[in-house]
């Protein structure tokens, strides 16, 4: 990775932008981190994890979800989901499990996945349900069916932006004398984080991040999605919130053996690169491309309208241990948002029909 680094860094004139380095910090074949066959996911350090995700934590969370899966699918009239960066497969099998046993099966079960690596582990887990599961190597030039994506938009590449008390300037990655990488702030083409250009008051130094790639992704989908829905599930904030005067050191984060880390410089290829989502832009990118926003809320209001709270007096006391901190406030349930999305005139989504928050966005 780091000979990798170095070319790529010389080939451009000394200096890459930041979304190229964190495409191949995570995603260049066999190296980046996505793309390796180090483990990800999993409850504790001494597995070898990084982090945990939702499905990994509680089955409940797939269970739920399949509820405002199954309801999409019946007023659309379709029988396909399509999951997008599917991790461990967690997701996909509480899914498949859950539609089956609520009468509203899939014929299909399609899987984008960049790594060649989840890929081997997700197909040893849903090998029951062949040959209903597919991979798919590219977007599919259209769409019938629900979308489904879980802690998918957080690793998408994002730009660097500095603000040196006049400017927005650009921030990329070179190497000093020692052939180590650092920070490199340039000006150029780098464009202010919301078309309001909140200036006033920024502080110098302010560091943020845009989004052009996870905006760029959703105006592919409004382009593919024919009839169905599309559900988003991470962590991030309106547009207010994400750009906030106080909120000077950006969202940028790594994830290594469950600790958290700002520095996306050390050890490439073998941490986890995320940003939170500013789901106003993500909202605004698709439906200025034709899509209808179902609704916004915290995975929370989410999961209990969806009956997590009658999955879980249904679960044993240590299911439901693990169930709570899908939507305890100083766990999963406010940082995490949901985020719907429709063709069409949209419909009444059963995970919005109660603390829907469009309204923030």
């Amino acid at each position: 990775m780091a000979a990798l680094l170095q070319g790529e860094i010389a080939a451009a004139g000394g200096w890459l932008p930041f979304d190229r380095y964190m495409s191949l910090a995570l995603y260049a074949p066999g190296l980046g981190y996505y793309a390796n066959a180090r483990r990800k996911f999993g409850t504790m350090p001494q597995q070898g994890s990084d982090f945990v995700t939702a499905p990994e934590l509680s089955p409940l969370f797939g269970r739920a979800l399949a509820r405002q899966v199954a309801q999409a699918l019946s007023l659309s009239g379709t029988e396909t989901v399509i999951e997008f960066g599917a991790g461990s497969g967690a997701l996909a099998e509480q899914l498949l499990e859950t539609l089956d046993g609520l009468g509203q099966p899939v014929s299909k079960y399609f899987i984008v996945d960049l790594s060649g690596s989840l890929r081997a582990r997700q197909a040893e887990r849903l090998a029951r349900f062949a040959p209903r599961v597919e991979w798919l190597d590219r977007w599919p030039d259209e769409i019938h069916g629900v979308l489904v994506a879980n802690e998918l938009l957080d690793a998408m590449p994002v730009e660097l932006l500095c603000w040196d008390g006049a400017r927005w300037l650009q921030r990329g990655v070179g190497l000093d004398g020692q052939g180590t990488l650092h920070f490199v702030d340039r000006p150029g083409d780098a464009r202010p984080p919301t078309p309001q250009e909140h200036d006033l008051g920024v502080v110098p130094g302010t560091v943020t991040e845009i989004h052009p790639q996870a905006e760029a992704f959703m105006r592919t989908l409004a382009e593919r999605l024919k009839r169905g829905a599309a559900f988003f599930i991470d962590y991030g904030f309106p547009e207010a919130e994400y750009y906030h005067p106080q909120r000077t050191g950006g969202t940028l984060m790594c994830h290594h053996l469950h600790r958290a880390d700002p520095d996306p410089l050390a050890l490439p290829g073998q941490k986890d690169i995320t940003t939170h989502v500013n789901f106003t832009g993500i909202a605004l990118a698709g439906q200025d491309a034709g899509l209808t926003v179902l609704g916004y809320t915290s995975q929370a209001n989410f999961l209990i309208n969806c009956g997590l709270v009658d999955l879980m007096a249904e679960a044993s006391l240590a299911e439901r241990t693990m169930a709570h901190r899908l939507i305890a406030e100083h766990e999963m349930g406010e940082l995490f948002k949901v985020i719907g999305f429709a063709p069409g005139e949209g419909f009444d989504a059963l995970g919005f029909s109660a603390g829907d928050r469009s309204h923030t966005l």
